[in-house]
């Protein structure tokens, strides 16, 4: 299989990647889930998603659409699109599978996938992260991790704004 086959195979539906979470599961695999936009990736994300997968064996990334990107962040973002931003993150050694979601947050996606952890950055009490709750009661645990001080999507994108001017 092409290279690039093997990143976009990494890029799931749902129902997808429901089937190879069955198979995971039955190897015993430990599932990591995160969720982000990921709009521009930085060293910050690099060091933050490899952190992820240290705590398991199986690391999920689930990805804002463009659509519940520009709710969130306003009407600049996404810089780029979901399909780029998913093939980006596909091409990562250690992420296993990316699935979007449009809804303002990420719980019908984590009720879904039942994740053994649930990560967010450490700027988050673990019981304030979205899904904590489905979580805790399989008896999953929430980590949160810190974040790479001097490194956001948000500042890169100021320093390029005040260049133009």
């Amino acid at each position: 299989m092409k290279q690039i086959e093997l990143i976009k195979n990494k890029i799931s539906s749902l129902e997808s990647l429901k089937l190879k979470l069955s198979e995971w599961e039955k190897e015993g695999k430990k599932i990591v889930f995160t969720n982000g936009c990921f709009d521009i990736i930085h060293q910050g994300h690099i060091d933050y998603l490899a952190k992820a997968k240290d705590l398991g064996d199986i690391l999920i990334i689930g990805l804002n659409t463009d659509r519940s990107v520009r709710e969130i962040k306003g009407k600049t973002r996404p810089i780029q699109d979901e399909k780029s931003r998913a093939i980006i993150l596909a091409s990562m050694q250690f992420i296993d599978a990316i699935v979007y979601f449009s809804e303002p947050t990420p719980y019908q996606l984590i009720k879904a996938i039942q994740p053994d952890i649930l990560v967010k950055g450490a700027d988050y009490k673990p019981e304030e992260i979205i899904g904590y709750d489905i979580v805790q009661a399989k008896g999953g645990e929430i980590k949160t991790l810190t974040f790479l001080e001097g490194y956001s999507t948000s500042e890169i994108e100021k320093k390029i704004l005040s260049e133009k001017k």
